[in-house]
């Protein structure tokens, strides 16, 4: 039986494999696509780390992930299908086996929203993308559409038009939610157009992207795009649904935790984009897995 099964493998689930460790607690990861990083590997920089300015989301997963394996934490490749509890802990289902432990931390992050219109799940992959950083190269001198309005949208914007011949920015609302700074990054590429109070209604093409239809919210005036390539940055999903029933969650699907990171089971903690908290961002995420592994310490002592 383990001490601690933390599943996930992103900025929180590191920083708890690391704490872990470091208390000389039996710890396992359990990790669903083989590699770690979570979200930040798809981010082209991250610029509001403390210490290090400037540096790849790439970059960023590799220390962490190199800095656990240093710690010597276990790392196991199986994707989580469900937890059961018995008198002693509980036994987590897994894709390829089961694990027994006392406790877990829960750190499966988020994934992308969709927009659920027509055309974006038969296009995935044909020019609709959810990542700029891991696509953005295939439309080099192209045009190509960025849906949303915050900070990932506006990242994203920035970051294709160093290489596209046009971005058109497409946001639903007339002012945007991304951080200032961003926004005056935004400001200064000539080759991004926003379009304000306008959804996206079809992606259109026969085997790749060529247009998306557009509606105006104030005039209700329908128009057709002509796009390569469409990135969806309309927000995020938690991964929580191997846990319903489980533990508690809100309207949204994360699961319910405070500060200290504990949910409504006992030894069991949410920690990163998967709980409830108001910001979401690697330095909060990795302060969550030093605050789970705290508590579940305490939690022991009790």
């Amino acid at each position: 039986m383990y001490d601690l099964v933390i599943i996930g493998s992103g900025p929180a689930g590191m920083s708890a494999a690391i704490y872990a460790k470091r208390a000389c607690l039996n710890t396992l990861v359990l990790e669903r696509t083989g590699f770690g990083g979570g979200q930040v590997l798809n981010t082209y920089e991250v610029d509001n780390y403390p210490g290090l300015p400037g540096i790849s989301g790439f970059e960023l997963a590799q220390k962490m992930s190199e800095h656990a394996m240093k710690m010597q934490a276990e790392t196991v490749e199986d994707d989580v299908k469900e937890i059961q509890t018995e008198a002693d802990g509980y036994v987590i289902v897994g894709e390829n086996k089961t694990y027994k432990t006392k406790g877990i931390i829960i750190a499966t992050g988020a994934k992308h929203a969709p927009l659920n219109v027509s055309g974006e799940e038969e296009l995935a992959g044909m020019g609709v993308s959810y990542c700029a950083t891991c696509d953005g190269a295939f439309f080099t001198g192209r045009d190509v559409a960025v849906v949303g309005g915050g900070d990932v949208a506006v990242e994203d914007a920035v970051f294709l038009a160093r290489n596209c011949r046009k971005v058109y920015l497409i946001h639903r609302r007339d002012e945007l939610r991304a951080a200032k700074t961003l926004q005056e990054a935004l400001k200064k590429c000539d080759n991004v157009e926003i379009l304000w109070n306008t959804t996206v209604e079809a992606i259109q093409g026969d085997e790749a992207v060529e247009s998306v239809i557009l509606r105006n919210k104030i005039t209700e005036a329908s128009d057709t795009l002509s796009v390569a390539g469409v990135f969806v940055a309309v927000g995020i999903l938690p991964n929580s649904e191997a846990f319903e029933g489980f533990v508690g969650k809100d309207n949204g699907g994360y699961i319910v935790a405070g500060e200290d990171c504990r949910t409504d089971k006992p030894f069991v903690y949410a920690v990163g984009d998967v709980r409830t908290k108001p910001l979401r961002q690697v330095v909060t995420a990795v302060a969550d897995g030093a605050n789970a592994v705290t508590s579940f310490q305490k939690e022991l002592l009790q």
